[in-house]
């Protein structure tokens, strides 16, 4: 009895959600769990950060020791969720997927936690020269970073070999992880474009540290604006590196808002277009070219020594042309499918007049 109520019941959003492919959860999709684990523990990590700066008044140039460990636990916790939904999507090498998604994991656990280990120490995590066991542990963690970059870029190249979900998932998907590698690619001329520079720092306990290079560019120590700590006297490569990693995000977003208009009833006879899984799939390209765009432009900003709250003429110019790229081809896409799909309706209407 109960299999045959449950077989007619009238689906649910989100049964219809899991239908289209872009749902978070349902079905008999399987998270990753040492990736699921880890975001949920790096999102505890940035709100106690964020919690901690109120009542903790160390600083490290002029910013809350606990910047840092909130940055990267917001910034782990968002790409680690979507690690662990886009690996329980994969059709093909499930094993290899779930083999490098643990190695990133891993990797990334070591990596935050020597950066909430140094905030709470209050000394300097990146950058930091000295020799004292604590700093050489640090440091040593550090090292395993490309490790966790190639392994981002394995679970990218076997997404290319396979179609997950309908079209547009597939586009989220593959675009999304193309941006979230090249926003990491980004993090490694972070020390190349900054330039090398020895010199000593206090840090929060009144001790100098020596530094070794820095993320400035113009100011290798340049800091000011609000929480992101990113430089307001300088260029600064983190803002690329930031914008690159959460464009899986931004694309995720993307997919749910097509897929949930799509469902929705109300909308279904007037944006019919929706329904097109290849439609979709276009708008979520041209959405990730002009973010692409965006991207390009905050590198290009940070390597000519330009603080990102500071553009100039032409750094306007490309963000503005990136925007116009993306909102140009969406709209053409969804003005030549709404044609069409008048076309389609307009002959279904003939025929049916035809038959009486």
């Amino acid at each position: 009895m109960s299999t045959t109520l449950a077989a007619h019941r009238r689906p649910t959003v989100a049964d219809r959600a899991a239908g289209a492919g872009i749902a978070l959860t349902g079905g008999d999709r399987r998270w990753h769990r040492p990736l699921l684990v880890l975001g949920i523990a790096c999102g505890v990590v940035a709100l106690a950060s964020l919690a901690a700066m109120p009542f903790d008044d160390r600083t490290i140039l002029g910013e809350s020791v606990w910047v840092k460990s909130f940055k990267f636990g917001f910034s782990f916790f968002t790409y680690c969720l979507s690690l662990a939904w886009l690996l329980s999507h994969m059709t093909k090498l499930r094993r290899t997927g779930w083999a490098f998604g643990t190695l990133f994991a891993v990797i990334s656990a070591a990596e935050v936690g020597v950066i909430v280990a140094a905030a709470a120490m209050g000394t300097f995590s990146h950058f930091n020269a000295s020799d004292d066991a604590f700093n050489q542990v640090v440091q040593m963690a550090f090292q395993f970073v490309p490790v966790m970059f190639l392994a981002n870029v394995v679970i990218a190249v076997l997404v290319l070999f396979q179609r997950i979900g309908d079209r547009a998932v597939t586009a989220v998907i593959r675009w999304g992880l193309l941006l979230s590698s090249l926003g990491m690619f980004a993090a490694f001329f972070i020390v190349t474009v900054g330039g090398q520079g020895q010199r000593t720092q206090v840090d929060a306990n009144g001790a100098e540290v020596p530094l070794n290079a820095g993320h400035g560019v113009g100011d290798l120590d340049g800091n000011g604006m609000f929480l992101t700590g990113w430089s307001t006297t300088g260029g600064d490569m983190r803002v690329a590196h930031f914008i690159g990693l959460h464009g899986i995000q931004v694309l995720i977003g993307v997919g749910m808002l097509l897929a949930f208009l799509q469902m929705r009833q109300s909308l279904a006879a007037r944006n019919a277009w929706l329904r097109d899984d290849r439609v979709r799939a276009t708008v979520v390209r041209w959405t990730a070219a002009g973010y692409l765009g965006v991207f390009g432009t905050a590198a290009w900003q940070a390597v000519r020594g330009q603080s990102f709250a500071s553009p100039d003429a032409a750094s306007l110019a490309a963000y503005g042309a990136a925007v116009l790229v993306a909102v140009a081809g969406i709209g053409f896409t969804v003005a030549r499918a709404r044609r069409a799909g008048t076309t389609e309706a307009e002959v279904a209407e003939d025929r049916v007049l035809e038959l009486r």
